[in-house]
């Protein structure tokens, strides 16, 4: 596929994030405007709500945009998904009839402010990054047993907080924990001093379920995806994931961002899974390539510092994909609801530059990173700003996410010590 022109001029540009061939959903505000639906073309956002009272959109009898989120349209399903792309391609097309009713209904992106462009039902988080998961199990149990018995044979998982999903520009507050060090007898209530972020992908569920899915079911239930940042205190979480996993390590923040980029859009960079070493069972297996080819990166910038890239990685490093995520998830019958939010794991590649968390990047605080501004990192400090990329690259053109940020806060006072 080729870049696909719009009337709006600034999405012909190919590195521009948002293109016709893209076309994401957020929710924005302005001065003017309160929360609600939009679409993301070139520097413009469509007001959805808007454009469905102007009778440009009409899909279904009841209105879907008069709520600040996308969940109405992703219960609807697949069908209308589909019919909701078409008509607004054909509303921002080179050459629309609809133009002269549209133009006015774009609001610039420099003057919106971002929200949360869905209600997180639940959020799941996976361990399913090959390079990450041996990279850490070396660290801490040696290259012979890095990987989990069950690691080559399902998807690792666990539930988490949607409660802590923020969308991207949020502040992420240093958290206080129950930290223990080998040279300490007893553990210590203190601020976590080994913070870090993880490189992710997350896909949002559209569609219910009330039992088991196939891989294929699974993968047509994906609305879209976002970029996902799972803030992790990794002091907080050596003292205490034995033997139930990481829990208050993990319950700060999640951040993603702005803009749903869709299946759809994503559709031409599909490819497959990493070679296996053992064939998973059945009911987990690819029928075809289920997993995309977009490139990734992270840059980190100190308080009042230039910012600088310290990992670049790709997708399709991810051995589980979302579909094979998904179906793992419901084998027990557990259901699945629209909003629910999964995070693949952090991504990371075979080098040092494609690493996808601190812990990886400076092994476990032992090989400090150098900045450009001359500083060097462990672990992420007050008043750094972190911020994650993700584009695919087509003929011409480029699929964007936008940017997924955060800048760490200092910790609050001891809010036990009254």
């Amino acid at each position: 596929m080729t870049l696909l022109k719009s009337w709006v001029a600034s999405a012909n540009g190919p590195k521009h994030p948002f293109p016709l061939n893209n076309l994401p959903y957020g929710v924005f505000s302005t001065d003017t405007f309160d929360p609600r639906c939009g679409v993301a073309i070139g520097d413009m956002i469509l007001d959805m709500r808007r454009a469905e009272e102007a009778g440009l959109v009409s899909l279904t009898d009841d209105a879907l945009f008069d709520v600040p989120f996308w969940n109405e349209v992703m219960e609807e399903g697949p069908e209308l998904w589909s019919a909701l792309r078409k008509r607004i391609t054909q509303i921002v097309a080179e050459g629309s009839p609809d133009r002269e009713r549209a133009e006015p209904l774009l609001v610039p992106q420099a003057e919106a402010e971002m929200h949360l462009p869905f209600l997180v039902a639940e959020f799941t988080d996976f361990y399913a990054g090959k390079h990450h998961a041996v990279n850490v199990g070396t660290m801490f149990r040696g290259a012979e047993n890095a990987l989990p018995p069950n690691w080559l044979h399902i998807p690792i998982g666990y539930n988490g907080r949607a409660s802590s999903v923020v969308v991207s520009g949020s502040d992420v507050r240093r958290p206080w924990g129950q930290l223990k060090s080998p040279e300490h007898d007893k553990p210590a209530f203190l601020p976590s001093r080994r913070f870090d972020l993880e490189l992710e992908m997350g896909a949002i569920v559209g569609t219910a379920s009330d039992g088991p899915v196939t891989v294929d079911e699974a993968f047509e239930m994906i609305f879209g995806y976002v970029l996902l940042n799972d803030w992790s205190a990794r002091d907080i979480q050596a003292w205490e994931y034995q033997p139930l996993g990481p829990f208050q390590a993990k319950a700060t923040a999640t951040s993603i961002s702005p803009w749903i980029v869709t299946a759809a859009a994503l559709e031409p960079f599909r490819c497959d899974t990493p070679e296996r070493e053992v064939d998973l069972l059945d009911h987990l297996k690819d029928t075809g390539p289920m997993l995309y080819d977009i490139d990734l990166a992270v840059s980190l910038a100190p308080e009042g510092k230039p910012a600088t890239e310290i990992a670049r990685t790709n997708y399709r490093e991810i051995y589980y994909s979302s579909a094979q995520q998904l179906a793992h998830h419901s084998t027990s019958g557990c259901p699945m609801t629209p909003g629910d939010l999964l995070g693949s794991g952090t991504i990371s590649g075979p080098t040092k530059p494609e690493r996808g968390s601190l812990l990886e990047l400076s092994w476990g605080g032992k090989e400090p990173l150098t900045l450009e501004s001359g500083e060097s990192r462990t672990f992420l400090e007050d008043g750094d700003t972190l911020t994650l990329w993700g584009a695919a690259h087509g003929d011409g053109y480029t699929i964007g996410f936008g940017e997924c940020t955060g800048t760490i806060l200092p910790a609050l006072d001891n809010p036990y010590e009254r």
